[in-house]
Order: structure tokens, then C-alpha cells, then sequence
């Protein structure tokens, strides 16, 4: 199975350390944060990686290089215009097959053990989901038993991790350009497509600073 990691963000939020750094390659802990999903993907035996980028991208490129350091190959998927989470995985099918592919966004830290993804998919979409955190209070979807269904059905919700199994039958009807992966999910939740599973570990959202420094504390915990 190959991976996916979304690093087009142009992180405006984490300004000014985004200003002349790409968000993936801000640090927590004196490591970048995509080289935590580099060493955890590789680790779980992934080791064909495609990553999305955009603001900044070529130093991506030049940190991360063809990825054998990391002990996994990486394909980059260049976007010269923002096309969000939709767009930039639809755009980067070619190089990601035909079968199911794990898709991680580039700007969470995570302890979950992506092992887990390596599992047959049942529908079109399986989710990792999260309690909600303090920024997200709403949520996002239901989990009931192991299906996925949109939280407006009713019920206590969760929040999308940014981790997921995606199979390219679920971006069978889009065609290029900027678009949300959101309503290619509820569609297929709508259909009993979606799987899904509850992340009973660490995870942040590394939106803003004090995210960032809630990472760096958990980092340091755990050393």
C-alpha cells in the first residue's frame, strides 16, 4: 500500500514561521513534522510515499530528497495553485495506482501506529477519528460500531484526524482543480462506504503556536 502526505498548506496561522518555511518542515521537538510521519510510515511498512506541496515547496524537495534516508521512496505531486485536500489528492492519482492508499496531513503529530492502515478496505474511505479537541468542539462524523456516518445524522461525534485509506473509485466523478475531500466523504458515508476507527492516542492539530507548543511538551514527556 502506498501513502500519501498532504503538505501544500500554506500555514498562515503559524506565521512568521511559515513566512520562509513550509509548515511541514517546521519543527517540534528539533525534528520537522513530516519526518515524524516519515519515520512512522517507514516503520509501518510503508515505503512508497507520495507527498502534495505548494507555499515553499521546493525545500520540501531539497530536505527530504528521493526519501532512501528515510528508508521509503518519495514522488512529489507539485501544485502551482492551491487545490485543496480534494484537488491535491485527485491530481496525484497517477502516482498513487489503483488500489487503497493512506493518506496523512502533513501538519498533525501523531503517536498512532499507521500498521494499523495495512488492513483490507471494505468500502471506499476508512477514517481515523479523535475525541474533539478544544478548537473543534463539534465535530466531524459518528462512529457507529465500525461505520462512519455524517455527524448531522444525530449522536455523539468525532473529530477527522487527517488520517485515512482512500480507494481512487472515490474520486471517480471529479475532475481537476481545487476542490474539498469532505464531500466526497459524506457522499460515500451516505452510500455505507465509510469505515472507521477511534484514535485512543496522542494527537494535535498543529494549527497555531500554542498547538505547536503542546507537541513540543509532549515530546518532551515522553523522552
Amino acid at each position: 500500500m502506498k501513502a500519501m502526505i498532504l503538505a501544500a498548506g500554506k500555514g498562515e496561522r503559524l506565521r512568521p514561521l511559515t513566512l520562509h518555511t513550509p509548515k511541514p518542515l517546521i519543527c517540534a521537538g528539533g525534528v520537522p513534522l513530516i519526518e515524524y510521519h516519515l519515520r512512522a510510515l517507514a516503520a509501518a511498512g510503508f515505503t512508497e510515499i507520495v507527498i502534495n506541496h505548494a507555499w515553499l515547496g521546493q525545500q520540501i524537495e531539497d530536505h527530504l530528497g528521493d526519501g532512501s534516508r528515510f528508508g521509503v521512496s518519495i514522488h512529489y505531486s507539485p501544485e502551482g495553485e492551491p487545490l485543496e485536500t480534494g484537488g491535491g489528492i485527485f491530481k496525484a492519482l497517477p502516482l498513487l495506482g489503483d488500489e487503497p492508499f493512506a493518506v496523512v496531513n502533513g501538519d498533525i503529530w501523531t503517536d498512532y501506529d499507521f500498521g494499523a492502515l495495512r488492513q483490507p478496505l471494505t468500502g471506499l474511505a476508512h477514517l481515523v477519528l479523535v475525541d474533539n479537541p478544544a478548537h473543534h468542539t463539534t465535530g466531524d462524523f459518528c462512529l457507529i460500531g465500525k461505520q462512519v456516518e455524517d455527524g448531522v445524522s444525530g449522536g455523539d461525534t468525532l473529530t477527522y484526524s487527517g488520517i485515512a485509506v482512500l480507494h481512487p473509485v472515490l474520486f471517480k466523478e471529479c475532475a481537476a482543480g481545487a476542490f474539498k475531500l469532505a464531500p466526497l466523504l459524506r457522499k460515500a458515508m451516505a452510500a455505507g462506504q465509510v469505515t472507521g476507527e477511534r484514535l485512543l492516542g496522542h494527537w494535535v492539530d498543529v494549527g497555531t503556536h500554542e498547538r505547536l507548543a503542546e507537541v513540543e511538551s509532549l515530546i518532551e514527556g515522553a523522552r
